[in-house]
């Protein structure tokens, strides 16, 4: 037995005797038919059960739970206090028509010169097509939905005919693209477009359901046990302001991977090497708008499943606060950390696709009373003096814990320029019990994760899962009651401590991830891989946002020495999202234009 170790309560921490811990993941690194071996000895009854816990002894993970008296009371899903107004924004109603809402945030968006933009010259530096870009060439007869739609159908259908397969999406029906696109050319005709978006080409993670595709949640057998009968809440409201919905994206099998790797379609690769990750689980979601084909893209982020491949792939995405988009209608409605969250290419983009999908449920609006909706009026006179005014919070060897030093140094190099700027004040914080928000999200997602899966794992499907997942499953499995509700007390303690900190800043800022995109194992195509060092340094930044719900955006900033992007993370207050779009929009203008992926496709104009 280990010595029992006693937490204090969390009021009285002293945080000047803090010091900060380096992770360090005890797992090997496993591939081919060396990991479909080491799955099969996890899966045997004795000897499976004894290797998990040489690996959660390893970890600490009992240490922290099991042997670890943590004298607060659970929290079983986030608790929010009452938040002070954001300055200078437009409130959203939440109950309203999705296509007023983005009216209004259109209203928000500085203002927009179509010279300057679509009509710029072919020697001008590159830059993604923005939605506004689309809209005026619309209204301005230069295309239709129906001709870039028939542009959007050869690119996919090219990436699905590739050898090795690399698919971006799983589930895809060039009629039923080509008749949404009809009906939106139909309506540009009559000069009645529902809204910015009616046209607009968006992509849905394939676990977020989208009538009449099927979801699978990228495995092979999701569909048959599930049947889908309408769209999910946040695709619904997409629809009605018009959207394209182009099928179900690509993505690590069921969210439970970091990396991407799918062996049962194809792994989706990063349109700035083809040979390196895109980062998951929304690896389609990501890549399809990073390679120009979709203005957006719908992801679930319960474990940085949206800012992660975001950051590796150079696009913005963004994890709202917890309860603040509704889940019905995806394979994670019932988890406790999960959301579903906008992808895109540009901050102004992301605006316009949150607005159209958020929404809580009337569960969620009694249990967390969410703050209005708002967003950041961009075009307002006032907008600078609030960028001034904001605090940032940098806990400097968190901040430095890197695989490349790259990523810390250009992460700096911008805070220095917003400082420089617009006056932004950066103030060291120090973020507490970071192994343990670690270990209480593990058990949280992982036990949420077999609990709704539980059914249809036992009754056969269990094996019909990749290999990754099995180890997931096996760790998941190990896990008691008694460590579910530690690391509840753990949310609590987590949630304290990030409040105190927002008493002294506004946004607390941090690299995306800790690494840029992996490489690709070749031995990783037929069986998957684990790699949990990797998946250490892909996730070190991004688990408060989940375990306590709080909003958190990446938006990319440049490039390490091998030209892969790299994405900083701004984690904002509950019910923040204002305050950190508007900080985004901010770096998004200081470091100018985005390098061109390797694999871009111009579907506007070509």
């Amino acid at each position: 037995m280990g010595k029992k170790r006693v937490m204090v309560p969390v009021e009285k921490l002293d945080l000047s005797a803090v010091k900060y811990e380096k992770e360090v993941i005890q797992a090997p690194h496993l591939a081919g038919f060396l990991f479909k071996l080491f799955v099969g000895i996890l899966e045997m009854p004795v000897v499976g059960t004894f290797v998990v816990s040489i690996l959660k002894k390893q970890n600490k993970i009992e240490e922290l739970l099991l042997n670890t008296v943590i004298p607060e009371a659970p929290m079983f899903k986030p608790e929010f206090l009452p938040q002070e107004e954001e300055p200078v924004v437009s409130a959203l109603d939440e109950d309203g028509k999705p296509e007023d809402r983005v009216d209004i945030a259109l209203k928000c968006l500085p203002h927009y010169d179509p010279i300057a933009h679509v009509e710029a010259g072919p020697s001008s530096p590159f830059r993604y097509w923005k939605i506004r870009d689309y809209a005026h060439a619309y209204r301005s007869r230069r295309v239709t939905p129906s001709t870039v739609a028939e542009q959007v159908i050869s690119v996919i259908q090219e990436f699905n005919h590739k050898k090795p397969s690399a698919p971006l999406l799983i589930s895809f029906d060039p009629e039923e693209v080509m008749k949404q696109a009809a009906a939106s050319t139909r309506r540009f005709e009559e000069g009645s477009p529902l809204s910015i978006l009616d046209g607009i080409f968006i992509a849905i993670k394939d676990d977020i359901d989208c009538y009449p595709h099927p979801t699978k949640g990228a495995s092979t057998w999701m569909h048959e046990v599930r049947s889908v009968e309408k769209d999910a809440d946040s695709v619904a409201r997409l629809r009605r302001c018009g959207v394209i919905l182009v099928g179900k994206a690509n993505m690590h099998e069921l969210g439970m991977g970091t990396t991407g790797n799918n062996p049962n379609y194809g792994t989706t690769r990063n349109p700035h090497a083809p040979d390196r990750y895109t980062g998951g689980s929304s690896s389609g979601p990501a890549a399809i708008v990073a390679s120009g084909i979709c203005s957006a893209a719908l992801g679930t982020d319960g474990g940085g499943s949206i800012r992660i491949p975001s950051s590796l792939c150079g696009v913005v995405g963004l994890k709202t606060t917890y309860g603040r988009t509704s889940m019905k209608g995806s394979l994670c409605d019932s988890g406790t950390v999960e959301i579903i969250g906008p992808i895109a290419s540009s901050v102004e983009d992301i605006m316009l696709v949150y607005a159209a999908i958020l929404g809580s449920t009337p569960e969620d609006k009694i249990s967390l009373k969410p703050a209005p909706p708002c967003l950041p009026i961009l075009s307002s006179d006032d907008n600078l003096n609030i960028l001034g005014s904001l605090r940032l919070g940098k806990y400097s060897p968190w901040f430095n814990d890197v695989y490349s030093t790259d990523i810390s140094e250009k992460s700096e190099d911008i805070l220095q320029l917003l400082t420089k700027t617009h006056g932004c004040e950066i103030v060291e914080v120090v973020v507490p019990e970071l192994l343990e928000m670690r270990t209480a999200h593990l058990v949280a997602i992982g036990s949420e994760f077999l609990a709704s899966m539980n059914p249809d794992i036992e009754d056969g499907n269990g094996k019909r899962l990749t290999y990754d997942s099995r180890t997931s499953s096996a760790l998941f499995r190990s896990f008691t009651a008694s460590d579910y509700v530690a690391a509840q007390c753990l949310r609590r303690r987590i949630m304290h401590h990030h409040m105190e900190i927002f008493k002294k800043i506004d946004v607390i800022v941090t690299p995306t991830t800790g690494m840029t995109a992996p490489l690709i194992p070749p031995s990783a195509h037929k069986y998957g891989e684990t790699d949990m060092p990797v998946t250490g340094y892909l996730m070190r930044f991004i688990i408060a946002a989940n375990l306590i719900g709080l909003p958190a955006i990446s938006v990319p900033i440049g490039y390490d020495k091998q030209g892969l992007p790299i994405g900083l993370q701004l984690i904002g207050r509950p019910w923040g999202e204002a305050t950190i779009l508007r900080l985004a929009s901010a770096i998004e203008e200081l470091c100018g234009n985005p390098k061109k992926p390797m694999s871009f496709y111009d579907v506007l104009t070509s």
